[in-house]
């Protein structure tokens, strides 16, 4: 018995070390590097027609049907802004777009539509950001007339209630007592003023003094300033009859008369690239959070679709020089991040920027410059230009994932003035970009020795002062007390 079971341990072992010897040659084999790898063509994406209509009373549609659920969600785009608010009642805007779906219409309070909404587990919202404004309505296919009639009735009838005034009030006023607990909100903030200036319409913020200063009688008339069906898209996708909704739309908003609508022009951006130096005192914090960069650009410049690859390479990612060099080869920070944004109708910012300990503030604010410097100097390698086109490239689909996605882009292109096919024509010319593009792109866009710089922390515990870099200005972020 001990023989036959010593017998069977020898072949045990010996087909061990046979199946090991086998598996380790075909390992080295058949083996590849990752790199070696290669993977077909993306195939095309197929797009779903979008049916656009212009109502009779100017109203815009762009209708696209979906018949998988039986939902249906309505997303309105309001030609309205911020930036149309005076200066000295910054914080109007927000609270219009607010308070229109808190306060109620004339026939409803804002806590009866609640309770109507929810007895059919729907949702309306509105409100307003900088450059437009928005609506939105998400129900079942059978309680579609429901939320159709409320969301008209919310547009065109709002009460702006003086009780959920001062509740939007209070909110705002709550807001600035706590914005500079943030120290990566309060870098993020003063860096676009830096940019924009101060008193930008695209970088200005409420204080005490603007909220006090709004009114109910200035809702009232931002308004019927600004809101009218000629002034308005709207965007519907789901489980409805194309004609048949239509009809429904007209329907909710008969008897909604058109606006005269001459919006207040806005001072372009002029930028002069100047060279900064700035520094904001957090005792509170052991840790500095740095910014620095100049004006970006916008999306429909030609160079855009270069700087979407060079912008990927630079700072975008956990391949990025600034992530694969500032951050795991210096060590200089816990987070890094850049980016090239450029917006849809003014320019974005150019920025780089990381969160580090004080006592490398100045060695990482060279790093992260050196990194900007070498994309302006040599052209990037073919394997980071692959690897940006493939990051590009492969997530492109999820641009498609929704059918909401779909027609609030094609809603976002039209309302800024874009072509419809602006996406594809993005991608199109992205596979395009070569090498020497990059570099070209850099070379103009990109001004290392022109930038601004921002860091927030304790400036006593830093390596160097920041007037290495020169003139150093304290910026003040003294919240300024209310008048009443």
């Amino acid at each position: 018995m001990r023989a036959n079971k010593s017998s069977v341990m020898i072949v045990f072992i010996f087909w061990a070390f046979a199946l090991c010897f086998v598996g380790s040659s075909c390992t080295q084999k058949y083996a590849l590097n990752y790199k070696q790898l290669k993977y077909p063509k993306l195939g095309d994406i197929e797009m779903p027609e979008v049916e656009r209509v212009t109502l009779a009373n100017g109203m815009q549609l762009f209708l696209l049907e979906d018949h998988e659920l039986p939902l249906i969600s309505v997303s309105a785009r309001i030609r309205v802004g911020s930036i149309y608010e005076p200066a000295d009642k910054i914080g109007l805007a927000a609270i219009t777009g607010s308070v229109m779906r808190t306060g109620g219409t004339v026939s409803k309070t804002g806590d009866e539509i609640d309770e109507q909404l929810e007895r059919i587990a729907a949702s309306v919202e509105t409100g307003i950001g900088l450059n437009s404004g928005y609506a939105s309505v998400s129900v079942l296919k059978q309680d579609i007339d429901v939320g159709l009639d409320i969301l008209a009735d919310v547009l065109m009838n709002p009460a702006f209630r003086e009780d959920k005034i001062m509740l939007a009030k209070m909110q705002h006023r709550s807001a600035i007592a706590r914005r500079n607990d943030n120290v990566g909100a309060i870098a993020s903030r003063e860096f676009n003023k830096l940019i924009y200036g101060p008193d930008s319409v695209y970088a200005r913020h409420t204080e005490y003094a603007t909220i006090d200063n709004v009114s109910r009688d200035d809702l009232v008339a931002f308004h019927k300033k600004f809101f009218g069906p000629n002034n308005m898209m709207l965007g519907i996708w789901g489980d409805f009859d194309t004609e048949q909704m239509i009809k429904k739309i007209e329907k909710a908003f008969e008897g909604w008369n058109k606006v005269d609508v001459e919006l207040p022009k806005v001072a372009q951006v002029r930028y002069e690239f100047p060279r900064t130096v700035n520094v904001i005192h957090k005792d509170d914090v052991n840790q500095s959070n740095i910014y620095l960069g100049h004006i970006g650009g916008l999306r429909n410049d030609p160079d855009y679709f270069a700087l979407i690859l060079m912008n990927r390479i630079l700072g975008s990612g956990f391949t990025s020089r600034l992530f694969k060099n500032v951050r795991s080869r210096e060590g200089l920070a816990y987070s890094v991040f850049g980016i090239y944004s450029a917006n849809y109708a003014f320019p974005g910012i150019f920025y780089v920027g990381c969160q580090t300990r004080s006592e490398a503030t100045v060695r990482a604010i060279r790093a992260m410059t050196e990194e900007v410097r070498k994309m302006t100097e040599s052209e990037v390698t073919d394997e980071e230009l692959a690897l940006a086109k493939d990051s590009y490239l492969n997530s492109f689909v999820f641009n498609f994932d929704t059918k909401g996605e779909i027609v609030n882009r094609l809603m976002t292109y039209a309302y800024f003035g874009y072509p419809p096919d602006f996406l594809q024509k993005t991608k199109d010319s992205v596979e395009k970009v070569t090498k020497q593009d990059i570099l070209r792109v850099a070379r103009k866009h990109l001004k290392p020795d022109k930038v601004q710089i921002l860091a927030v922390g304790r400036s006593q515990d830093f390596d160097e002062p920041l007037s290495v870099f020169g003139p150093m200005r304290e910026i003040d972020i003294t919240i300024p007390v209310p008048q009443k």
